[in-house]
């Protein structure tokens, strides 16, 4: 059974950066596609970014210029600038290991204005 663990949440100030890192049980090549959902209070979870199988990359539209989705031989990862309040969120990885969709276990973000 593949894993997935984010890491690199945390409480920053508006305007700040934070970088997720999401690293697997096993070889992380294998998993294809990769994305960065998250989920606020109240609200259905989103898909904040994405690479595909081509590596083409897609974002949110609240996100688009402030953050950037990653990823090289052992991690995928989600840089995250100029955060402002309203990405205040559990922060979850998920990528495709053959035909199963895995998740990592969420890392809260809180971003304080």
């Amino acid at each position: 059974q593949v894993q997935l663990v984010e890491s690199g949440g945390g409480l920053v100030q508006a305007g700040g950066s934070l970088r997720l890192s999401c690293a697997a049980s096993r070889n992380i090549n294998s998993i294809n596609p990769i994305s960065w959902y998250r989920q606020a209070p109240g609200k259905q979870r989103e898909l904040v970014a994405g690479i595909n199988f081509r590596g083409g990359k897609d974002y949110a539209d609240p996100v688009k210029g402030r953050f950037t989705i990653a990823r090289d031989n052992t991690k995928f990862y989600l840089q995250m600038n100029n955060l402002k309040s309203e990405d205040t969120a559990v922060y979850y990885c998920q990528g495709r290991y053959g035909r199963v969709d895995i998740w990592g276990q969420g890392t809260q973000v809180t971003v304080s204005s």
